[in-house]
């Protein structure tokens, strides 16, 4: 069994789509990958902060799916980060309508001591500095560092991002993050440059597109899984990269043919992940809803063809 660190938001959400909206429920990066992971047999453990107005049926969630929560800050008289969000009708723009840090505007995540030694490390998206923290606290080198970020950092954190991007083997980020990184509209070009900051693989997240994944000239798509219907897109990103990290800590394998199945693993998960708003697919997923899910995807990609 590997062992999986995750660092990122655990988080309250009040979202609005066009097929209705909720009051604060369940979300942040680190929850969607920690719930995505724990659909894979590994240890893992979420480095994160709350409030204490964060209900003790969340944090049961956690410990039902068998995710460490010894490094989950509770702050005494603290109140856990907020972010309010409306989706357009096309689900792929939306408005931020409120954010509040509060408890997260002053976190320092701490590594405990049993995950000093983790195999793989997802560092979710968080300030690039605090990002390097974490990476600064591991014993040795873990097998892999799997680094998510956004525009907000590159608008306002560069030269840290950039920092961090030079410790890492792999990032995820989307087409839009990737053009911005590197001013170059082709996919491929940006790809190649990402690659020259560090990284030896990059994933580009496409949304309703599926994937791409970039290893030296190899490239690598994914298919976003066609779906009837699409309730809530907040946190397909991090539920990918959860199914990403988790199948990749759980199979100990991170050559390029292991990362392309690990993409499809993350792929199908974020295809539940928008079926319903937050977390509320992924909390009662059957890993045969999986299964059956990943036929489809190959039933998707397969195709026999006679070449001349």
């Amino acid at each position: 069994m590997g062992k999986l660190l995750i660092v990122g938001t655990v988080a309250f959400d009040a979202i609005e789509t066009p097929f209705g909206k909720t009051d604060k429920i369940l979300g942040g990066a680190a929850t969607f990958i920690s719930l995505a992971a724990s659909q894979f047999n590994v240890d893992s453990a979420i480095v994160s902060i709350v409030g204490d107005d964060f209900p003790q049926e969340y944090l049961d969630l956690f410990i039902s799916k068998n995710i460490d929560i010894s490094a989950l800050e509770i702050v005494k008289g603290g109140k856990t980060f907020f972010w309010k969000v409306k989706y357009h009708n096309d689900l792929n723009s939306r408005d931020t309508l409120v954010t509040e840090l509060n408890v997260l505007a002053d976190f320092k995540p701490v590594v405990p001591e049993h995950f000093k030694d983790a195999d793989v490390v997802m560092l979710g998206n968080l300030h690039p500095n605090t990002q390097m923290s974490v990476i600064d606290q591991m014993q040795k080198r873990p097998k892999l560092i799997i680094l998510d970020t956004m525009n907000f950092w590159m608008d306002n954190a560069l030269d840290d991002l950039l920092n961090v991007i030079k410790h890492i083997d792999v990032i995820t980020i989307n087409d839009e993050e990737a053009r911005q990184l590197t001013n170059e509209y082709s996919l491929v070009r940006a790809a190649r440059k990402i690659q020259k900051m560090g990284p030896k693989y990059v994933v580009i997240k496409k949304g309703e597109h599926g994937a791409l994944l970039f290893h030296d000239s190899n490239i690598f798509f994914a298919p976003a899984l066609p779906l009837d219907e699409v309730f809530d897109p907040t946190g397909a990103g991090d539920t990918f990269a959860g199914g990403f990290s988790g199948y990749l800590a759980a199979t100990d394998n991170s050559s390029y043919e292991n990362m392309k199945n690990a993409v499809i693993h993350g792929s199908n998960l974020a295809s539940f992940s928008v079926e319903r708003f937050g977390t509320e697919r992924m909390e009662g997923l059957e890993r045969s809803e999986v299964n059956k899910r990943l036929h489809q995807f190959k039933a998707l990609t397969q195709f026999d063809i006679e070449l001349q």
